[in-house]
């Protein structure tokens, strides 16, 4: 599956241009935008940064026909056809979604790389959606990574960089900067995202990741005061439903009835609240052969360890999952002796995609309603897995 683009153009100063021609790129998902950029400046000679997404002439990703607003500071040599397009302000749209954002963005990130004595020699837009801006920016001391976060992602470089020392709790990508505003510069990580890992590479990401997990447990009332969300016992509950208000539960509606019970049912089988990477697959797993890093903090939680080794097992096959849950609860048996952590991931299987519900339903909330598509699908698709895991 490919993805057909239109770009609409603004100046430099934001007045707009008009649509380039029609082109195609390889990937489908339409928040990946280096290969939008790499052609256009192949056909066209044209330097852009991609702003947001404008519509898709389908209602979610991946594939299609989608039109997005960029901005160039070059002279198009290429005939524009005009289009209407609003460029309206909205309170929700993220910075560097705005005319002349991705700019401010790369001329702090050049000037953190300068205070730290390198030198960009390229920069190259990766990614923009509602959930976060990338560029690679190469230097004279290898590449970086500029990483922009929205207002409810913003505690990611807290974990990273928490307490002061990125490698004294998680194993993450270490801060080399970070500005309190969303923004925040990142080491390069060797490898490759281990998307379709089996078995076996699973299980040593649960095992190293137990190891996080554990240390974590010591200072979850520092990480909720530094700005990790803090989901602990049947707190969740009322989390949950709050971003669920205003969408229809229906599916779920017996399990929301009972969520209070359940969640003091889980707090009785005495596993610690602890960190939760959020969404621990193997995609947010870089691996070179030597080391594994855990990637991307930005749904990083207080709360319970269970969360982590469902994500991480729900796309293998039953046998293999019973295979890594069941190591994973006697690692925590014989750090928490007495502890039932069996029960406890069997009463938080259904309310796993449950808390994903409420988290899209956050993101709709937090975004302008252009970039709704991304998500909007995904509410009822979560509640419908939450009513049909028993």
């Amino acid at each position: 599956m490919s993805r057909t683009v239109t770009l609409i153009l603004l100046d430099a100063a934001g007045r707009p241009l008009g649509a380039l021609p029609p082109f195609d790129v390889p990937e489908p998902w339409w928040q990946e935008v280096a290969s939008i950029v790499a052609e256009v400046r192949r056909r066209h000679g044209l330097a852009v940064a991609v702003l947001r997404l404008l519509d898709a002439d389908r209602p979610a990703p991946p594939g299609g026909h989608v039109r997005y607003l960029a901005q160039t500071a070059d002279a198009p040599a290429v005939p524009l056809e005009p289009v209407a397009v609003d460029l309206a302000p909205h309170p929700l749209r993220q910075p560097w979604a705005r005319a002349g954002g991705p700019a401010r963005s790369v001329a702090w990130a050049a000037g953190e790389l300068r205070r730290l004595g390198r030198r960009v020699t390229a920069v190259a837009q990766q990614r923009t959606w509602n959930l976060s801006a990338i560029w690679r920016l190469d230097t004279d001391a290898g590449p970086t990574w500029l990483k922009q976060l929205p207002p409810f992602a913003r505690h990611e470089p807290t974990v990273l960089a928490f307490p002061g020392d990125p490698s004294s709790l998680v194993n993450g990508p270490t801060v080399l900067a970070a500005d309190g505003e969303g923004r925040m510069l990142l080491a390069d990580v060797p490898g490759q995202d281990r998307y379709g890992a089996g078995e076996g590479e699973r299980a040593s990401i649960a095992v190293e990741h137990h190891a996080v997990q554990l240390r974590a447990c010591g200072v979850v009332g520092e990480l909720a005061v530094a700005g990790v969300p803090d989901l602990r016992g049947t707190g969740l509950a009322d989390w949950i439903r709050e971003r669920l208000a205003g969408h229809d539960v229906s599916a779920a509606a017996g399990l929301l009835d009972g969520l209070d019970h359940r969640l003091q049912q889980v707090r009785d089988c005495g596993l610690p609240d602890t960190l939760v990477h959020g969404d621990l697959h193997p995609g947010n797993v870089r691996g070179d052969g030597r080391r594994r890093t855990v990637i991307d903090w930005a749904d990083s939680f207080v709360g319970h360890p269970a969360f982590d080794i469902l994500r991480l097992t729900e796309d293998v096959d039953a046998d293999a999952a019973a295979r890594l849950t069941g190591a994973w609860a006697r690692r925590w048996r014989t750090d928490v002796p007495g502890s039932d952590p069996h029960r406890a991931v069997d009463l938080l299987r259904p309310v796993a995609p449950l808390r994903l519900a409420a988290v899209y339903a956050m993101f709709l909330a937090a975004i302008e309603p252009g970039e709704h598509p991304y998500h909007v699908h995904d509410v009822p698709a979560a509640l419908a897995r939450a009513a049909a895991t028993p």
